[in-house]
């Protein structure tokens, strides 16, 4: 990796192994442009329902330290996640909430993309619009555009692999500008 390699990583808001949202994280790295490595961070299923009285008698589970450590080391932080019930799923809530905990906060500041596929036509927008709001109690740095809400995505993914050339192009597009986004990020700070 060069110095100018930026290192970005992927939280899927989705626990099953073949959902639409995590095939769609595991074609980012090929999609990324020449100076972006991306690499997946596990699956949020490692943290234990969110309570405060677990925080405080027994401190924070090694997973939700070990992925806080990742995000904060990274350049940027890619959430690929599917919509339910018009919001987000409870597993990323639940994670968020565990690292909204954390200190120093390691989404403050942070350059943040979000995508989700949906079978649905409107790609998981709802999700997308509920998700931005609770990034903001993290001062994390959300790009605006452009938005990758993929609908009819079963139409677009075969045998475990986005094959839709359209999409793939798109998301290429978006990465660029997301690594554009993270580098001038870097740059005022």
């Amino acid at each position: 990796m060069s110095e100018n390699t930026l290192k970005f990583v992927t939280l899927v808001g989705s626990l099953r192994k073949d959902s639409l949202n995590a095939t769609v994280a595991r074609a980012l790295p090929q999609l990324a442009p020449a100076n972006v490595e991306i690499v997946p961070l596990g699956s949020i299923g490692e943290f234990p329902l969110y309570n405060a009285d677990v925080q405080e008698a027994q401190g924070f589970p090694d997973a939700v330290l070990k992925m806080a450590y990742r995000i904060a080391e990274a350049d940027g932080l890619i959430i690929v996640s599917p919509e339910y019930n018009y919001s987000v799923p409870g597993v990323l809530k639940n994670a968020l909430d565990w690292l909204s905990r954390v200190s120093p906060q390691p989404l403050a500041g942070k350059p943040v993309m979000i995508e989700s596929a949906s079978p649905g036509v409107i790609g998981g927008a709802r999700m997308q619009y509920h998700l931005r709001q609770i990034l903001v109690f993290f001062d994390a740095k959300v790009m605006n555009k452009p938005e990758a809400m993929i609908g009819q995505a079963l139409d677009k993914i075969s045998d475990g692999k986005l094959t839709d050339v359209a999409t793939r192009d798109f998301l290429g597009k978006q990465l660029q500008a997301f690594a554009e986004f993270a580098a001038h990020a870097q740059d005022s700070v």
